[in-house]
């Protein structure tokens, strides 16, 4: 018994689920504050007299960057909110019914979006790698614009990098798209409210709670663990079928592992400890908002606290801290619940509460609640040096 518990405690602290834990939180953090420095260098350059279009990432050494010029900052809101999980969930049922038929297709557009994404990521690696050569000078590629060599590199070794996926179908590969997504989307999506964050969260929830413990009853198989864990046939196979190449030809590729998921193996190998990156993302939007009203409360320093404010150290603590414990409590939970039923457990049930009761509970005691659930950024004057959304 004893023996019995010692193994169950190792395996929450096997080295799968340590790199799940470790690798989800730094993007979560890593994907927050690249928000805000966006949200910063584009209130700069407002400040400047050089508005830009809104919405536009800006990177290069002055941030300026026209690879993402076609990326746009989405901000989601209260309808949207409440009609996400509905499209997430036709999107499920879509890729369970027929995802012979669309596998192709939806894996050549994630390979894509997953290319774009990489790219994002390692652009300020490469910027700090081509600092000496040239930073400011652009290559013209005619009517697709002028590049920054930064641009050009992180661009390529993206474009190689879902190449050797798709020859390999490595697990690593993979983590490291997935990983350029979930940045890219916390990045350039923002939860504009309390209120939104919250519609967003609850519906997420329901949707996860739902897919994974009871659709079982309805369509006979788990649609969620189905969806995540089907592999999706190699286009390059495909390809060497529709052109007829031979049997040498494209046969020998794997079947690939699309990149919505994070996994790492045990230290043994016996399995795979995984993650969904909505498990990531969705989350992350809350610590992107929290962390953009943490920097909007430190420009406004001027402000005299209100009675309703808790003094001394409770002011101190910030709403980013808190809600990053509360996902490391959350993502603790799901684990054990995972270990203890020995089945895949909807992770938003235990994040989404985790996250949102104690940020709700400080910002209520901090008398910030009412200003956080309703456009919190909105400021009435132009020359304000808070930030707006």
């Amino acid at each position: 018994n004893g023996c019995t518990r010692v193994s169950w405690a190792y395996s929450l602290v096997d080295s799968s689920q340590v790199s799940t834990f470790l690798i989800s939180i730094l993007l979560i953090v890593y994907g927050s504050f690249r928000s805000l420095n966006m949200d910063c260098e584009n209130q700069e350059k407002d400040k400047d007299g050089n508005p830009t279009a809104t919405g536009a990432f800006n990177n290069g050494n002055t941030n300026n960057s026209e690879c993402f010029r076609c990326c746009r900052i989405q901000t989601i809101d209260s309808t949207q909110a409440l009609f996400l999980p509905i499209g997430a969930s036709v999107s499920l049922l879509v890729m369970f019914f027929f995802f012979d038929s669309v596998q192709v297709v939806f894996t050549i557009c994630t390979a894509v979006l997953a290319t774009i994404a990489f790219a994002f990521l390692l652009l300020p690696m490469c910027q700090y790698l081509t600092r000496p050569c040239s930073p400011q000078n652009k290559i013209s590629f005619g009517c697709c614009g002028r590049f920054t060599l930064a641009e050009l590199l992180s661009f390529s070794l993206s474009v190689l990098l879902v190449l050797i996926w798709v020859l390999t179908g490595h697990w690593l590969l993979m983590d490291a798209l997935a990983m350029g997504l979930c940045v890219a989307m916390i990045a350039f999506v923002r939860l504009p409210s309390l209120k939104v964050s919250c519609l967003l969260l609850s519906g997420l929830l329901i949707y996860d709670v739902f897919w994974v413990f009871f659709s079982a009853y309805i369509f006979n198989s788990n649609v969620m663990v189905k969806v995540a864990t089907q592999p999706a046939e190699n286009p390059i196979d495909v390809l060497s079928r529709k052109l007829h190449l031979g049997p040498g030809m494209g046969r020998d590729v794997p079947r690939l592992s699309l990149p919505g998921k994070l996994v790492f193996p045990s230290s043994t190998g016996s399995h795979f400890s995984m993650l969904g990156i909505g498990d990531i993302v969705m989350p992350g939007l809350l610590l992107c908002f929290v962390l953009r009203y943490d920097n909007y409360k430190k420009q406004a320093n001027g402000e005299v606290p209100g009675p309703g404010n808790m003094p001394g150290r409770m002011q101190r603590v910030s709403y980013f801290h808190c809600t990053l414990i509360g996902y490391f409590v959350g993502l603790l939970t799901a684990t054990v619940a995972s270990r203890i039923h020995r089945a895949a457990q909807p992770a938003l049930l235990y994040l989404v509460p985790f996250t949102l009761l104690p940020l709700l509970t400080m910002a209520y005691l901090k008398g910030d609640l009412r200003r956080m659930w309703s456009e919190p950024f909105h400021t009435k004057s132009s020359s304000s040096r808070f930030l707006e959304v």
